[in-house]
């Protein structure tokens, strides 16, 4: 069933239920109103009666005729009272006691009359006029006090079916919660997991869909989404790869062509010239060989550390040493490079697992791009500070050198990729992020042409 119907569906239903309560409670209520009406119009009766009795005995004890007509006109006055107020009598106590309790007062007034008419004391008549007046007096009584408890009844039960109404919406809204949480916010987390997954490179898929609503239909589509995710992203690391692999041979090919092709040409003229070279031109030109050696050598073991990182044996450690110890070998070069350094050290740094030396090096690749992209002297920026949101330290170099441009900036971490011409391997960098990458931290660039650049490294704190 879709998500819709069954939103739908639950709202009719607490729709029917809340106007069924509210009947049950607006019947209740004016039922319990109708009754305390009655209540009411039964003491002014009651009252009236009691003065009838009063005027009964007014009778007995000194024989006062006038006593007789003043009941008949109290008992007239009660029809005009029942018969204003019918509906809500009827309603209250029903036709049948409406009729009794008229018949009660006709038989009563009727008493009153035959002894008013008969100008003799007749102690039949007077006995007939106390009994109706003694079962009138006990019906109002029984009437009064059934339908005084008839109300307490009423309002006693209304609280107790509310009472299991209020438990039974808690039991109900537990219940629609449950089923709300494993029909659609279970699946709705199973969602967000992927996305997640999706999101980390992890392309799984979720199995085991039952749900033939909306959330399946989004589970199905995030299927098909993650599996042509996948396959994109196995056909777009082939590409990398292949692309990487371009790159490499390429950048290769370019550092190690120079130094063989002056191999090649000053060993030709060694051998073409040897017997005329001094001594002294024979050694230099053998120091030559030896430097173009030394730029194949420092290719390859920068080709080689960028492929094969060594162990990072990692221990806890103060990040700020690291950057003091850095930047004390680099000091002299900052001097003789007239760049102005600004050190800030937060304090107190939490530790984090690191190779020192290998941290090391990082900082000292960037302070030597730092400087080099300062010819005529700079400043350069250098700050380490904690992020207790995230759990890291960072450190932070800023430099304000010639900057790189927008379209470098991308590759200023690939194998090979130098802004620097003859002067770099374009290895530097690459090292620095995968040093960084292994333990397990961030390193980002952000640069502006001829305003500077400033690299961010973040690692996460050591917990024991």
């Amino acid at each position: 069933m879709k998500i819709k119907n069954k939103i739908i569906i639950s709202h009719i239903f607490n729709v029917a239920f809340i106007v069924m309560i509210g009947f049950f409670s607006i019947h209740n209520i004016d039922l319990v109103l109708a009754k305390l009406r009655f209540v009411e119009i039964a003491d002014d009766l009651n009252a009236s009666f009691l003065e009838m009795r009063i005027s009964e005995k007014n009778y007995f004890l000194y024989g006062d005729n006038a006593a007789l007509a003043e009941i008949n006109e109290k008992i007239k006055g009660n029809e005009e009272l029942i018969e204003s107020a019918s509906a809500d009598i009827l309603r209250a106590i029903g036709q049948d006691k409406l009729a009794q309790l008229r018949i009660y007062q006709k038989k009563y007034a009727e008493a009153a009359d035959r002894i008013r008419e008969n100008k003799v004391r007749n102690p039949r008549l007077e006995l007939d006029l106390r009994t109706n007046g003694q079962k009138l007096r006990d019906f109002f009584k029984d009437i009064t006090q059934f339908e005084r408890r008839t109300v307490s009844n009423i309002i006693r039960s209304s609280k107790e079916i509310l009472y299991m109404v209020f438990v039974f919406v808690l039991l109900l809204a537990a219940g629609v919660g449950r089923f709300v949480s494993e029909k659609i916010l279970g699946p709705l987390r199973a969602i967000e997991r992927l996305a997640m997954s999706i999101a980390k490179g992890d392309f799984r898929k979720i199995e085991d869909i039952s749900s033939n609503d909306e959330v399946g239909s989004v589970i199905e589509a995030l299927n098909l989404m993650s599996g042509e995710l996948k396959h994109r992203g196995d056909e777009i690391m082939q590409s990398k790869k292949l692309a990487s692999l371009g790159i490499l041979t390429a950048g290769v090919a370019h550092e190690m062509t120079n130094p063989l092709n002056n191999i090649s040409m000053i060993a030709q003229n060694f051998a073409e010239y040897y017997r005329s070279l001094s001594q002294e031109k024979r050694i230099e030109m053998m120091d030559r060989v030896a430097e173009e050696a030394q730029r194949i050598e420092e290719v390859v073991k920068g080709l080689l550390d960028f492929s094969k990182p060594k162990e990072a044996n990692m221990k806890p450690g103060n990040i700020n040493d690291a950057v003091v110890k850095a930047v004390k070998l680099m000091q002299n070069t900052l001097d003789i490079s007239n760049v102005e350094l600004h050190l800030s050290i937060y304090p107190s740094l939490p530790a984090v697992l690191l190779n020192f030396n290998q941290i090391q090096q990082v900082f000292i690749n960037i302070i030597v791009n730092a400087v080099q992209a300062m010819p005529s002297g700079g400043k350069l920026f250098i700050e380490t500070l904690q992020e207790p949101e995230v759990e890291a330290v960072k450190v932070r170099l800023r430099d304000t050198g010639k900057g790189i441009s927008a379209e470098c900036l991308p590759h200023i971490f690939d194998p090979f990729f130098t802004t620097k011409g003859v002067d770099g391997t374009g290895l530097g960098m690459s090292v620095s992020y995968g040093i960084i990458k292994s333990h397990h931290g961030n390193i980002r660039v952000e640069s502006q042409p001829d305003v500077g650049t400033t690299f961010t490294i973040e690692l996460s704190t050591y917990k024991e």
